[in-house]
């Protein structure tokens, strides 16, 4: 089975879905491929401003018991407190593309590292400087300088990356990110999403069933 997962790192249920997808890519009949969305790149950034910030915690809650996942006080401060912050998940969505193209087998631990920095560490991970150093914490210095000097290949492959996670979007009508699409046996279908809060083998169930 393959999954694509179609998300935003900047996205807070795509967060909290991580563990769940982790535990799927390590399964071993199933691989999955990152598709971002690009929902809060280019012309979906905008400037953090209060009212998103107290709707984002709101929901941000609720994710948190549903999966576990922290969601930290430096967070809530320093990121959806900080109004000189925006919400543009442009960089770390280039920057995971830079790891795509250098160590892909290192994708979804970078995901989780500049996801984490938000969250838990409560740093703007729609910060180039932020992003940057997460990829030079991990040693990822190949995606780093990269990162820092994108050439045209890069640019290229992210543009159609998230041209491709816009698409599926759009094809199988999914109405925001996380989104799951499973290709099984060549056939492709949307999985539902409520299978990545919880009980990892539920989401197994669901794909053995589909």
């Amino acid at each position: 089975m393959h999954l694509d997962y179609i998300f935003d790192p900047l996205c807070g249920w795509c967060y909290g879905a991580l563990p769940a997808i982790v535990q799927a890519d390590r399964h071993p009949d199933i691989s999955v491929e990152l598709v971002p969305s690009g929902l809060f790149a280019g012309e979906g950034a905008f400037p953090m401003n209060a009212g998103f910030a107290a709707h984002a915690w709101e929901a941000d809650q609720r994710i948190a018991s549903l999966s576990g996942q922290p969601f930290s006080e430096a967070y809530r401060a320093n990121v959806l407190g900080g109004n000189a912050s925006r919400v543009d998940s442009g960089p770390a969505t280039l920057a995971l593309t830079a790891v795509r193209l250098t160590a892909p087998e290192r994708e979804l631990e970078a995901l989780s590292a500049i996801q984490r920095v938000r969250y838990v560490a409560g740093r703007d991970n729609g910060d180039p400087v932020v992003v940057a150093e997460v990829l030079e914490d991990m040693g990822l210095d190949e995606a780093a300088n990269l990162f820092a000097a994108p050439d045209e290949k890069l640019v290229q492959a992210n543009r159609e990356r998230i041209g491709t996670g816009r698409a599926g979007m759009a094809r199988f009508g999914a109405r925001g990110v996380p989104a799951l699409v499973l290709d099984k046996g060549g056939a492709r279908r949307l999985i539902g999403t409520d299978v990545l809060y919880g009980d990892p083998d539920a989401l197994f169930a669901r794909l053995e069933a589909a």
